[in-house]
């Protein structure tokens, strides 16, 4: 059975550029590889965003449509 079986790859974290928004009230964050301008406004309530790091898991964005 499956049921209580673990996975057993390791999970890669790495420091990462993020973008946090500057709204006291909101808790959105992006990924910098995720983005879809230069500078970002906030998906949820359209503050201006600031670029710090995070430490998170490695995910790798494909598109061919990021910035």
């Amino acid at each position: 059975m499956a049921f209580g079986r673990r996975n057993d790859e390791e999970v890669k974290l790495e420091e990462t550029k993020i973008w946090v928004c500057n709204s006291d009230n909101c808790k959105c964050w992006i990924r910098d590889n995720f983005k879809s301008t230069d500078v970002p406004l906030c998906p949820i309530c359209k503050s201006e965003m600031s670029l710090t790091t995070k430490e998170l898991q490695v995910i790798h964005n494909h598109s061919k449509n990021f910035m």
